[in-house]
This record gives C-alpha cells, structure tokens and sequence, in this order.
C-alpha cells in the first residue's frame, strides 16, 4: 500500500472531531485549522494529509510528534506505526499536554504517549534517534537540534520559513527537499 492510501486510511480510522475542544467539533469536516485553545490550533486536515504523505510512516518505526497539540496527529501516526512502533509527542503547553494525553489513551494505542516539552529543549532528544519526525510548528531555519535526534535514513517533515520541508538524514549531511507552501504556529523550543 503507498504512503497516500495508508495516510486516508489512517485518517479515517482517526476522526478529527474526538481531538477538538466541544465547541469546534462541529467543523470538524472542514478543511480549515481550528483553535485547541492557548494560542494553539489543529492544523486542517489537507495539510496533516501533505505531510504524512511525505513523512511516509511505517508499521514499526520510532517517531516523534513536535508540537502534538491536541493528540490528533499523535494517534494518527500511532495508527501507522501500528504496536510494533512507538509514537511521543511533545507540547509545550501543560494544559494541552493533559488534553492530548487523554485524547490518545481514549484512542487505546497504549505505543503512543504525550508529554510535557522542556523548556528550552526542541524534541526529546534523551529518547533519539527517531525514523521519523514530525514537526507542526514553524521555526525561520532548520533546526539541527532535530536534525540531530534522526536516524540514519530518517525522514522529518517541517515547515520552515513558509515551506514545508522533507530533510533525510544521511551520512553525508541531511538531504532537503522543499515542497509547497504552508503557515504554522511558531515553533517555541
């Protein structure tokens, strides 16, 4: 199955709404980011779309969820990595931290988890490398504190200075390739 069916299929399989504070769970179905609350939104699903189909998750791998808001994309990249994988997503915000926590043990994917940001700190580098990383807030440059908690191979997608960016990382460097174009939320180490 290609990366852009396993992503539909994901995403069916983890409805948007269940990650939306009550009063937004109406829109839902739209294809619009909406708030989460403290600043925060839920990015509109054509984009989380984009870049999981970049980001091209696979039953069994390790990845981290920068900026996991809400939980949505938490469980959804849970759902791709299936149990043999494991899934941390990481929030700065404490409040959002406890939603998303809740969000994703309800989705009963016990490989997945939400935690708490250090400050100061970008990723969970204690817990690197990662195959895959996720970020979904914009930093102006590559951040090489990512960079640095993926695997040989390893693949992040990140909006970066208003594109979004698919960096691998390889022996000689990281390899990046700019795709279309995209607003986020700052990304606040």
């Amino acid at each position: 199955m290609e990366a852009a069916e396993r992503v539909h299929e994901a995403m069916r399989a983890v409805p948007r709404a269940r990650y939306l504070p009550r009063a937004q769970r109406f829109f839902a179905p739209a294809d619009m980011a909406l708030p989460i609350g403290h600043g925060q939104t839920n990015s509109q699903p054509s984009t989380v779309r984009a870049m999981l189909e970049l980001l091209d998750v696979r039953p069994g791998q390790r990845v981290l969820d920068v900026g996991a808001g809400s939980g949505w994309t938490t469980a959804i990249l849970a759902h791709l990595t299936g149990p043999t994988g494991s899934v941390v997503g990481v929030e700065r915000v404490p409040a959002l931290v406890e939603m998303a926590t809740a969000n994703v043990g309800r989705a009963g994917m016990p490989w997945a988890s939400v935690v708490c940001a250090t400050p100061g700190v970008l990723g969970a580098p204690d817990e690197a490398p990662f195959d895959r990383i996720l970020v979904s807030a914009e930093p102006d440059h590559l951040p090489a504190d990512l960079v640095a908690q993926l695997a040989q191979d390893g693949v992040m997608v990140i909006p970066v200075g208003g594109r979004m960016l698919r960096v691998r990382a390889t022996a000689a460097g990281p390899e990046v390739e700019r795709t279309g174009y995209y607003r986020f939320v700052p990304l606040v180490p």
